[in-house]
């Protein structure tokens, strides 16, 4: 299996975040996690790593406004240039509310506006991180259109809470999104969200289409970030109504509960006939993740890969969440092990 990442994910290491209700904590989503799962691929006898070709900026715009995009590239060198008294990192203090879409001209007033949360801190190198990481994922894309089975792009930071014109939940570029609007150009793609958090930029950037069925099975966001988003309601609109479908979850869901959804989404994705699978594959389901109230176990991790695998689809696998860094690696090979 082709493994595609780059050591250019370490530029990206903000040293806190703001959590829930306003504490500061380390970075959760850290190079570390990283370097768990390449330790464990490299344990393997089937996993090749190889480092990804620039795609250029084509397939970015294609999926994300190019202002938002702009905004990504541009703000780091603004926020050095500022008064600000602590550069260390950018994040704003004041969020838009969409209902008012004024963009304002101020550095500040534009983060509040293409950042929705505390976690999505920006700084020296995290747009360089989050372009690589992107390249990863349209690497995995050319490998499996060109005739492979599957490919894995090793994707940090994570996609798939980035919305056509938003940063957020550690995402800046939508990955996934990226690779399955590219893959729709030859064929049907579905892309299936097994996060544990509902892939709410993803639901953003497909709503409107059919020719990219989008499934998220994931906590229920009345108790779970990212809280607006994900809820069953939420079926598509205009021409794409019916072709996005969210599975919210109960806390403490178990491997039996959790099996049973994705069974209601493996007979959807084989109803959609698409030509090409796209998995946003979060490892924050386990039972142990700091960020999740739902129980599923490795076993259940690699009973899902089985499932999945036996759609017998070209698929490409990207790597979302999964805040466990000491049972990352195994929860990883034991899902890809079964491709």
């Amino acid at each position: 299996m082709k493994v595609f990442y780059s050591e250019v994910h370490r530029k990206h290491a903000p040293s806190f975040e703001v959590f829930d209700g306003g504490l500061r904590v380390p970075y959760l989503e850290n190079p570390d996690r990283i370097d768990q799962i390449l330790n464990a691929l490299r344990t393997t006898d089937w996993a090749e790593v190889f480092e990804p070709k620039d795609f250029g900026l084509a397939p970015i715009y294609a999926v994300h406004d190019k202002d938002y995009v702009d905004f990504l590239a541009g703000c780091w060198n603004e926020w050095l240039e500022s008064e600000a008294q602590d550069k260390s990192t950018l994040l704003p203090a004041t969020f838009a509310l969409r209902r008012q879409p004024h963009i304002p001209t101020s550095l500040l007033g534009r983060a509040g506006y293409y950042i929705m949360d505390l976690s999505a801190c920006i700084v020296g190198g995290t747009y360089q991180a989050a372009l690589t990481s992107a390249n990863c994922a349209l690497n995995a894309a050319e490998t499996v259109a060109s005739g492979d089975r599957v490919a894995f792009a090793l994707c940090r930071p994570p996609g798939h809470h980035a919305g056509k014109d938003y940063a957020g939940g550690y995402c800046y570029i939508n990955n996934a999104s990226v690779a399955a609007n590219w893959l729709s150009s030859n064929g049907k793609v579905a892309l299936l969200d097994i996060d544990y958090h509902s892939g709410n930029g993803t639901q953003d950037i497909f709503y409107e289409r059919n020719d990219v069925l989008t499934i998220s099975i994931h906590a229920d966001p009345n108790f779970e970030y990212p809280y607006y988003a994900g809820y069953a309601s939420e079926t598509g609109a205009g021409i794409g109504l019916g072709f996005h479908k969210n599975l919210p979850l109960k806390k403490g869901t178990d491997d039996t509960r959790y099996l049973s959804a994705l069974e209601e989404a493996l007979y959807l994705i084989r109803s959609f006939e698409p030509k090409y699978l796209v998995v946003s594959a979060g490892m924050d389901i386990y039972a142990d993740d700091p960020l999740g109230t739902i129980q599923i176990t490795t076993d259940g991790i690699r009973e899902i890969g089985k499932r999945i695998s036996f759609l017998r689809l070209p698929t490409v696998i990207v790597m979302e969440g999964g805040y466990n860094n000491g049972a990352l690696g195994k929860n990883i090979v034991s899902f890809l092990g079964e491709f």
